[in-house]
């Protein structure tokens, strides 16, 4: 598979469920709180989308950089033998580096973020879990 077609994929499953709602309430709530506007996180859907970010940050350091070598023996041969070629191939190769380095932190920010999000909320949820155990033990106590 082309990291063309992988990548496609990829897009299309991560953005197959997702809605997004913006100044608005839900419809069916009324406006008045007792409707379904309730946070939600999707663990599975967390995984998904951060390891696809991990998986690409793979790809791009292990295939992004297979042509430098190659690059830069021939931008400087060319160099080397007078021709202006030589360094506009430089300039390429510095700018692709950049761009790839640029582009790898941003799957390994996407990545770590996600991880932490999907830890904290975990957290969250257990902290929530227990404070309502609390609370219904202090009903029993009374």
């Amino acid at each position: 598979m082309s990291f063309e077609e992988e990548w496609a994929s990829v897009r299309t499953t991560s953005t197959a469920n997702v809605s997004m709602r913006l100044n608005q309430v839900a419809p069916d709530s009324g406006g008045g709180g007792g409707g379904s506007a309730d946070l939600s996180v999707d663990q599975d859907k967390l995984g998904e989308i951060g390891s696809a970010a991990y998986a690409l940050h793979g790809r791009l350091v292990k295939d992004g950089n297979h042509a430098r070598t190659s690059t830069t023996e021939a931008a400087t041969g060319l160099s080397t033998n007078g021709f202006r070629t030589g360094s506009a191939m430089s300039t390429v190769q510095e700018t692709w580096g950049s761009q790839l380095n640029t582009l790898a932190d941003a799957c390994a920010n996407i990545s770590n973020h996600l991880d932490y999000s999907a830890a904290s909320h975990a957290k969250e949820e257990e902290d929530i879990r227990a404070s309502l155990a609390a609370s219904k033990i202090n009903e029993y106590l009374k």
